[in-house]
């Protein structure tokens, strides 16, 4: 027994008429016939009476109609999961964050994406740029919100440029320094510098260190920790000074000061990243979101080209 045969059993008790039935399946009488009474030899019952004048259900083919349709619609539901599985509308996303360059926009994108494909499982998780990238590199995630520096250096992975994020100076109110609108790097060569740790997230500590270095001074470094929340705790105490992203001023005790670097172009891309081998079909369905909802994103961000 197969799914053909039992359409067109379904047919022919449908219409009670295998001519009728023919029609409907467009193909000969002398078929459907065939296709019936090898239906009813697999079985080993007869589901059908049929003389000159009628076609009438047996209790048997009455039973069967029931089971039929359901197995028919059954496999009918299975075929179109399968292909919006293959159209990545079916199936799971993983994708994580870094936690404060994305609280702008990732919210909205979340609810485009859940109200527009939501057959799509979506996990998301928070994690500094070392795991992320680590993650994405792994197939633990598929798609990866990240600051940009040091991203092209990674084999195998891809981006796209969502904003450009600014990069400050972070220091404690009570920091000679702090009520200055703009600073040069070069003025904090005697500072203490709090980075987070160069093995937890390497893109911030290398960074940091790329910056001091372009202008002409190694940092002090003398507290790496690993969650960029201690970074600002031990700033917040007098511990030293910090370069995060400007982001994290919404987010940040009121007695921190983000001020901003003079001299040179202090910025940093926040960008989507993916494994280039990655074959999950959901990631360029969230990627197409992601570009159809740029128009909400918070008013300062200005376009720039996808890579």
């Amino acid at each position: 027994m197969d799914i053909r045969q039992l359409r067109y059993f379904i047919a022919v008790a449908e219409h009670l008429s295998f001519t009728e039935a023919s029609k409907q399946l467009f193909i000969a009488q002398s078929a459907v016939s065939q296709q019936i009474a090898d239906l009813e030899k697999k079985i080993g019952v007869q589901l059908f009476t049929r003389n000159k004048r009628s076609v009438r259900l047996t209790n048997a083919g009455e039973v069967l109609l029931k089971e039929a349709i359901g197995l028919v619609n059954k496999s009918e539901e299975a075929i179109e999961k399968t292909r919006q599985a293959d159209l990545g509308i079916i199936g799971n996303l993983k994708a994580g964050f870094i936690g404060y360059t994305e609280k702008d926009f990732l919210p909205y994108l979340i609810r485009e994406f859940r109200r527009n494909y939501p057959k799509v499982e979506l996990q998301l998780n928070q994690l500094n740029h070392g795991l992320l990238i680590e993650g994405l590199k792994n197939g633990e995630l598929d798609v990866g919100f990240t600051l940009s520096f040091g991203v092209d250096n990674i084999g195998g992975l891809k981006s796209k440029h969502i904003f450009t994020e600014t990069i400050s100076v972070v220091m404690h109110c009570d920091h000679p320094l702090a009520d200055k609108k703009s600073i040069s790097l070069s003025a904090l060569a005697d500072e203490s510098f709090i980075v987070l740790n160069r093995h937890e997230s390497p893109q911030g500590f290398n960074k940091t260190l790329l910056m001091c270095t372009n202008n002409g001074f190694n940092p002090n470094i003398v507290s790496e920790p690993k969650l960029i929340q201690t970074v600002l705790l031990l700033v917040d105490s007098g511990m030293g000074i910090a370069i995060l992203p400007n982001s994290l001023k919404l987010q940040s005790s009121p007695s921190l000061r983000f001020i901003d670097i003079e001299g040179e172009q202090a910025e940093d891309e926040l960008v989507i990243a993916w494994k280039k081998s990655n074959t999950n079909p959901s990631i360029p369905l969230f990627l197409n979101q992601l570009e159809a909802s740029k128009m909400y994103y918070r008013q300062e961000i200005k376009e720039a080209p996808i890579k």
